[in-house]
C-alpha cells in the first residue's frame, strides 16, 4: 500500500478538516438521547413545562449544529474523494505506459483495463466513506457505549455480552470475504477480455456468423462473474442479520431488565429510553462497521491490484550521463550477436549480427513466425535482447533513454493503429505542430492524399476507434504517412503495404525513395516484390539470418530466399550454390 502514501500527504488536511466536521456531528448525535432522557424525567413526569422548552431548544441547537456539520463534511470529502480518483487513476495511466513491453505483458490487457476503472473506483469511494460514514460509525458506536455506561452501568453489562460476539462476527466476515471480493475482481477481468475482444473482432464474427460463439463465451465469463458476485451476496446475507439479530437481542434484554428494575424503584423511565435509543444507535454503527469493513475488503482487494503495477519493476535502465551524445544521430544501426526470447519460450532470435548503414534501404523477409517484427522492435528497445548488443550511432541503446531513441525512430506497425479524432489529430501523432504543409507533403508521399481529400471534411474528417470507417489500405497509408511526417533518422516499415495494391504501393516506394535520401529505412515484406529493389536483403528463417546480398546474389546463394521466390511467383530458379 505504500503506493497511497503521496496522496495520504496531500489530500491529508483536507481529509483530517472532514473528519473533524465529522466528529462534531457525531458528537451532536451521541448528546440526544441523553438531552431526551433529562426532558421525560425532569420535565414531562414532573410536569416543568420550562424544563421541557429548556432542553427542547438545546436539541434544535444541537441538531442545527450537526447539521452545518454534515454539511461541510460532505463538500470537503467530495472534493476531496474525486480528485484523489482522477489522480490516482491518471497516475496510474501514466505507469502503464512507462512500463516496458515485457512488463505490460506480464498483466492482461482487460485486467489492466479493470484496474484503471473498477478498481481506482473502490478506492475512491472507499476514501469517500472514510470521510463519511466510516469513520462516523466507530465513534458513535464508541460514543454509545460509553454514554450508556454513564448513564445506567446495570443495564451496560447487556452491551458486555452482545459487542464481543459481534466483534467475532465481522472478523469472520472480513477473512471470509478478502478472498471472496478478490475472484470477483478476476472475474471481472474475465468479462472485460472477453468484451474487449469482441469488439475488437466485431467484423470477423459478423463474417463468419459467429454470434452464438461469442454469445455463449460471453455468457460462460458472465455466468463466472455471477456466481463469483452470489458468493460474495451470500456471506452478507448471513452476516448482516446476524449482527442485526444479536444487537435485537441486546434491546430486548434491556427493554425487559430496565422494565423490571423501573418497576422496583431502582430506575427511571428516560434512562430506558436513552438507553435503547444509545442501544439503536450501537445497532446501527455496528451494521455500518460491518458494510466499512466488506468495503475494506473490497478495497483492499483493489488496492493490491493496482500496487502489483506500481510496483512492477521495470528492466530497462540506461545511463543518464549519455544522454547527450545520442543528439544529432545519423541513423547507423549495428547488431553484435543479438538473441533474443519472450518470457517462458524458446529463443525467436538467435546470434543475429548485421549492420545497416545511413541512408541504406535494408529489406528483411522470412516466412510467418521467423522474427522479421521482433527484430526491429529490439531498435526502439520495446524489448531488450536477451544477450547480444544492438547499437544506434555506436552507442548501445542500453545506454540511452528510451524516449530519447525513440525520437530519432519512426515505425508503421504491422497492424496499422489509428486513434479517435481527426484525420489532422492522427498524422499530428508522428509530430507534433507539424505545419499543413509537412502533413500534405507527407500524405502524398504515402498515396494517402487524394482519399482525404476525397472525404467530406478532408483533414478534418473524423475517424471511428481504430479507424472503423476507412479500409485497410487507407488505414495503412494513413499510419505511414504519420511515420513520414516526423522525418525520423531510422524508418522502419513493417509489412505496412500488405493490403495496398501493387500500384500503389510501387508509387508509395518511389515517394519513399526520394525521401529516404540520408535516412536509414529498414523494410520487412510478406511479398518479395516489395523487397527486390531494396540495397540489401536479409532473409531470416527461424530466427537465424541465412542470407544476406541484393536480390540477384540471394537467387544465387540462398535456398531460403529462392524457396520464397518461388512460393509466390510460381516461377522454378536456377540457383547456383
Amino acid at each position: 500500500m505504500s503506493f497511497l502514501m503521496p496522496y495520504v500527504r496531500r489530500f491529508g488536511k483536507p481529509f483530517g478538516a472532514a473528519i473533524l466536521f465529522l466528529m462534531l456531528e457525531a458528537l451532536c448525535d451521541l448528546m440526544q438521547p441523553t438531552l431526551m432522557s433529562h426532558i421525560i424525567d425532569f420535565g414531562v413526569a414532573e410536569k416543568d413545562m420550562d424544563t421541557v422548552f429548556r432542553y427542547g431548544g438545546f436539541m434544535l441547537l444541537i441538531t442545527g449544529v450537526g447539521a452545518l456539520a454534515a454539511t461541510l463534511r460532505n463538500i470537503i470529502s467530495s472534493h476531496v474523494a474525486l480528485n484523489f480518483g482522477t489522480l490516482l487513476r491518471s497516475d496510474l495511466f501514466r505507469r502503464i505506459q512507462t512500463l516496458s513491453y515485457d512488463s505490460i505483458d506480464k498483466f492482461d490487457r482487460a485486467s489492466l483495463v479493470t484496474r484503471l476503472t473498477n478498481d481506482v473506483t473502490q478506492i475512491q469511494n472507499f476514501t469517500n466513506g472514510l470521510m463519511r460514514i466510516f469513520v462516523k460509525a466507530p465513534l458513535i458506536c464508541i460514543g454509545s457505549l460509553i454514554m450508556a455506561v454513564r448513564l445506567n452501568p446495570p443495564l451496560s453489562l447487556v452491551l458486555a455480552v452482545v459487542v464481543p460476539l459481534v466483534a467475532v462476527l465481522i472478523v469472520f466476515n472480513m477473512r471470509i470475504g478478502f478472498p471472496l471480493f478478490t475472484k470477483v475482481q478476476q472475474a471481472l477481468d474475465r468479462v472485460n477480455g472477453v468484451s474487449r475482444e469482441y469488439l475488437s473482432g466485431v467484423r470477423v464474427v459478423k463474417a463468419f456468423n459467429r454470434f452464438d460463439y461469442e454469445t455463449e463465451k460471453f455468457g460462460g465469463v458472465n455466468d463466472e462473474y455471477r456466481q463469483a458476485s452470489i458468493r460474495v451476496m451470500r456471506m452478507l446475507s448471513i452476516f448482516s442479520p446476524g449482527i442485526m439479530l444479536t444487537v435485537n437481542f441486546g434491546i430486548a434484554a434491556v427493554i425487559w431488565i430496565g422494565g423490571v428494575r423501573v418497576d422496583g424503584g431502582q430506575m427511571q423511565v428516560g434512562h430506558i429510553i436513552a438507553f435503547i435509543n444509545y442501544m439503536t444507535q450501537i445497532l446501527f454503527s455496528l451494521l455500518m462497521i460491518s458494510n466499512v469493513f466488506t468495503m475494506f475488503v473490497r478495497a483492499k482487494a483493489s488496492a493490491e491490484r493496482i500496487g502489483e503495477v506500481f510496483a512492477e519493476k521495470d528492466t530497462m535502465t540506461w545511463k543518464e550521463e549519455e544522454l547527450a551524445r545520442s543528439e544529432g544521430a545519423s541513423g547507423s544501426i549495428d547488431f553484435k550477436g543479438v538473441s533474443f526470447a519472450y518470457t517462458g519460450t524458446e529463443a525467436v532470435l538467435r546470434d543475429i549480427t548485421l549492420s545497416c548503414r545511413p541512408g541504406e534501404t535494408v529489406g528483411i523477409i522470412g516466412s510467418t513466425g521467423s522474427g522479421k517484427s521482433t527484430l526491429v522492435n529490439l531498435i526502439p528497445r520495446f524489448y531488450d535482447a536477451t544477450s547480444g548488443t544492438i547499437q544506434v550511432d555506436g552507442m548501445n541503446v542500453r545506454d540511452v533513454e528510451p524516449s530519447r531513441l525513440r525520437e530519432q525512430i519512426a515505425i508503421v506497425p504491422q497492424k496499422a493503429v489509428l486513434f479517435s479524432g481527426t484525420i489532422r489529430e492522427n498524422l499530428l501523432f508522428g509530430k507534433e505542430g507539424a505545419s499543413d504543409e509537412e502533413l500534405e507533403r507527407a500524405a502524398r508521399m504515402a498515396e494517402a492524399h487524394d482519399f482525404i481529400m476525397a472525404c467530406p471534411e478532408g483533414y478534418e474528417t473524423r475517424l471511428g476507434q481504430g479507424g472503423v470507417n476507412l479500409s485497410g489500405g487507407q488505414k495503412q497509408r494513413l499510419s505511414i504517412a504519420r511515420a513520414l511526417v516526423r522525418r525520423p533518422s531510422i524508418l522502419i516499415l513493417d509489412d505496412c503495404t500488405s493490403a495496398v495494391d501493387t500500384s500503389t504501393e510501387s508509387r508509395i516506394k518511389e515517394a519513399l525513395r526520394q525521401y529516404a535520401q540520408g535516412l536509414t529505412c529498414i523494410l520487412i515484406a510478406q511479398r518479395i516484390s516489395s523487397v527486390m529493389d531494396a540495397d540489401r536483403i536479409v532473409v531470416l528463417d527461424s530466427g537465424e539470418i541465412v542470407g544476406v546480398g541484393r536480390h540477384d546474389e540471394l537467387m544465387q546463394s540462398c535456398l531460403a530466399y529462392q524457396e520464397i521466390y518461388r512460393s509466390q511467383t510460381g516461377k522454378e530458379v536456377r540457383a547456383n550454390v
